[in-house]
């Protein structure tokens, strides 16, 4: 028997096995028919002996040790077996009963691949990754991997001892992917995939489609089963698409993660960050309270210690572990839902870091990034750009971004720096890029990426918002795919911001010269569809409160009158936090927001304005319902530069069903002012906010009395009213015809 066994062996595969260089150990693995014969193969490195146990027919079948290195042989005449185990026996006298990985079928199927291979699988998450699963009665979990060029690829974890000798992966036919389901595999254990390249090099990598990180480790991939989840945001989503649509108000709080509420533990100086959860019982009732419409997260995804601001993505499809598990995160967006708030995520598909176990040189090649050097790195970063000419990377990104809006229920991606993505020299000097076929700087591949992207977003999750941010001045970033744009829904507007900072900054002695900096934006305000920042970027080189020029009093009337024109002016809005209770010091990673500030005199009524700010938007459509029409805004004066005064009205709805309009007017000089001003037509013009009022911690020069246009001319126009305005204030009225 013995000698008819060893003869139906293939022992070169065998050696193969041994030394983990074999690419498809089911083949031989497992038990498998031979002949009038069923031969059983394990390799059980370390075991002295193994038996097969034959459950149905309650038989042992003891297993030959043809290798000393572990490998085990038996046969037994051909008949039908239902399911067996192995009894593995070691030198101390251990001995555990294991289910055999090599025989179950792939749960992944040729149309899979296909899909994959065409860069079209738009639920790629659901197959490659780590998946919890029951096949045939036994739990575990099922491992896949894309890593065509790699010679062997096992699974390695808690559950096998780390060692690559155990679960060889099988490659499926030509798909370049392998896999293996491994029974006992549970929630919570961590793995990694080691691989052996060509020339004998074996390492680990994390998997690109892991759903979960180890935190406070070396970021190994975790099991997770994220499918167990209940949501109750039903409402919210059903409502969505008309909440979010483009004559909807729009108004983003942006948040950092690890610093909107900080914890310290007893004896230690640094700040921890709350877990998802635990941030919820203060952030969403904050953000309610002060009338945001939606929270910008920034990177949510698990990141690199390199880039505390989380945009060097080292697992694309796991949260940070930073801030606790996939649950507390879905937790945290589904409680944002229930109280009708937005969420949006910072999403970064235009390069990966260079992380040792990350998807730089992935299976030994340049299989995520380009082979060319002058493709493959970051001009300024030190980072690789993803090759978007190859389908399987396109189909990793655009699976991500899917994954994030239907797992976890996310209601846009604000995709970073996407104007890197779109030139092939950009950051680059001459002889540093390579032109596109036609000789250009556009990158081709990139462009058909993101209109893939977007084109397929919104046909599988309509009202879900994509915005760029986007420094150049490509056009059509959020124009209409069939008319050759991008695609996107918003864009963010950082000239608008650039523009007004510089001007802000000037005494208010000197601003005349400068009014062009604030009218500028409406030359080309309905060329996209934008939003108005002031993001993190630029509170991380100086507050808001650090740019206004004058002492304290003159700092939070400037802030004042900076956030009532940010509402007033065309465009959705996004503030980043600690700016609304006007923070004196530069935003930093390690520390939390100093909510203390609110103590002192003015900040309270800072944040107050703002407060009531929020709710006026809310209130008035006049100020979001036609942001990217020209029917919705126009100008009064904007050339009293020696006065430093603009006024403008805003307008929305129909004459059948009402206009609303509002007339604002805004006064950038530091001395109050008592003057006649033009206005549009005859009617009767009632002051309904002014950033002076003393409940903001204005001293009060406002209008409280109807004023009736005279027929009086100034400003260029026939009709006008007298008004005082405060030093740096901005007054907001209503207009009745």
């Amino acid at each position: 028997m013995q000698e008819k066994l060893y003869k139906l062996m293939d022992w070169g595969f065998i050696e193969g096995i041994i030394y983990s260089e074999e690419d498809n150990p089911h083949r031989i693995l497992g038990v498998h028919r031979m002949g009038a014969n069923l031969v059983f193969q394990t390799f059980q490195p370390g075991a002295v002996s193994v038996n097969v146990l034959l459950r149905e027919e309650k038989k042992i079948l003891p297993m030959e040790m043809v290798d000393e290195a572990g490998y085990f042989a038996a046969m037994m005449f051909y008949r039908k077996i239902g399911a067996y185990q192995y009894e593995v026996c070691y030198e101390d006298g251990k001995k555990v009963i294991v289910e055999d990985a090599y025989r179950f079928l792939p749960q992944i199927s040729a149309s899979d691949t296909d899909k994959l291979e065409a860069g079209i699988h738009y639920t790629l998450y659901d197959k490659l990754g780590a998946h919890l699963t029951e096949i045939g009665g036994v739990k575990g979990c099922e491992f896949a991997v894309w890593a065509p060029n790699a010679l062997r690829v096992s699974v390695v974890g808690d559950f096998n001892g780390w060692d690559g000798r155990i679960h060889q992966m099988r490659r499926l036919w030509d798909s370049g992917i392998f896999e293996i389901f491994v029974p006992g595999a549970k929630e919570g254990d961590c793995y990694k995939f080691e691989m052996k390249v060509k020339g004998g090099l074996t390492y680990l990598k994390t998997d690109p489609y892991a759903f979960g990180t180890e935190g406070g480790g070396d970021f190994a991939s975790v099991i997770c089963d994220i499918g167990n989840f209940e949501w109750h945001d039903e409402k919210w989503l059903k409502e969505r698409k008309e909440r979010q649509a483009e004559n909807a108000p729009l108004n983003i709080l942006e948040v950092y993660p690890g610093s909107f509420a900080a914890q310290g533990k007893e004896g230690e100086e640094a700040a921890l960050p709350l877990t998802f959860r635990e941030m919820a019982g203060q952030l969403i009732p904050y953000v309610k309270d002060m009338g945001y419409t939606h929270v910008a997260f920034m990177p949510v995804m698990e990141y690199t210690p390199e880039d505390p601001w989380g945009y060097e993505t080292c697992a694309y499809y796991a949260p940070t572990s930073r801030c606790g598990t996939p649950a507390d995160f879905q937790y945290l967006t589904d409680r944002l839902h229930q109280e009708g708030i937005g969420v949006i995520l910072d999403w970064v598909p235009g390069w990966f870091p260079k992380y040792n176990e990350g998807l730089s040189d992935f299976d030994g090649t340049c299989l995520y990034e380009h082979l060319n050097d002058k493709k493959k790195n970051h001009a300024f970063r030190n980072v690789r750009l993803y090759n978007y000419g190859r389908c399987e990377v396109k189909n990793f990104l655009i699976a991500n971004a899917m994954f994030w809006v239907e797992k976890y229920h996310a209601d846009g991606l604000r995709m970073v720096s996407v104007d890197s993505m779109l030139y092939l020299d950009y950051g680059k000097g001459e002889g540093q890029w390579l032109p596109n076929m036609y000789g250009g700087n556009e990158n081709l591949e990139a462009i058909e990426f993101i209109k893939h992207l977007n084109s397929m977003m919104k046909k599988r999750n309509s009202g879900v918002l994509m915005i760029a941010e986007e420094y150049s001045a490509w056009a059509g970033v959020t124009g209409e795919l069939k008319k050759d744009g991008l695609g996107f829904d918003y864009k963010w507007n950082t000239d608008w911001t650039k523009d007004y900072l510089e001007y802000i900054k000037y005494d208010p002695y000197f601003r005349a010269h400068h009014q062009e900096e604030l009218t500028l934006s409406m030359v080309y305000a309905y060329s996209e569809k934008y939003i108005l920042p002031f993001s993190h970027e630029i509170m991380s080189e100086a507050s808001l409160y650090q740019r206004i020029p004058g002492k304290e009093e003159s700092k939070l009337a400037g802030l004042r009158l900076t956030y009532a024109y940010h509402m007033a002016h065309p465009g959705k809005k996004l503030l980043f936090m600690g700016q609304e209770i006007g923070e004196r010091e530069s935003w930093q990673t390690d520390r939390g927001i100093d909510w203390a500030i609110l103590q002192e005199e003015g900040h309270e009524g800072l944040q107050n304005m703002v407060r009531e700010l929020n709710r006026f938007y809310l209130a008035h459509p006049a100020l979001y319902q036609e942001d990217y029409k020209s029917s919705g805004f126009q100008w009064v004066d904007c050339i009293d530069h020696e006065n430093c005064k603009l006024t403008f009205i805003r307008k929305a709805g129909k004459a059948k069903t009402g206009v609303e309009e509002l007339f604002v007017v805004c006064n950038f000089a530091g001395v109050d002012r008592e003057v006649q001003i033009g206005v549009p037509h005859a009617g009767k013009y009632k002051e309904i906010f002014n950033t002076d009022d003393v409940r903001y911690g204005g001293e009060g020069y406002i209008n409280p009395r109807m004023k009736k246009a005279a027929e009086k001319k100034a400003d260029g126009c026939e009709q006008s009213i007298k008004v005082k305005m405060a030093a740096l204030s901005v007054s907001i009225w209503q207009v009745t015809v």
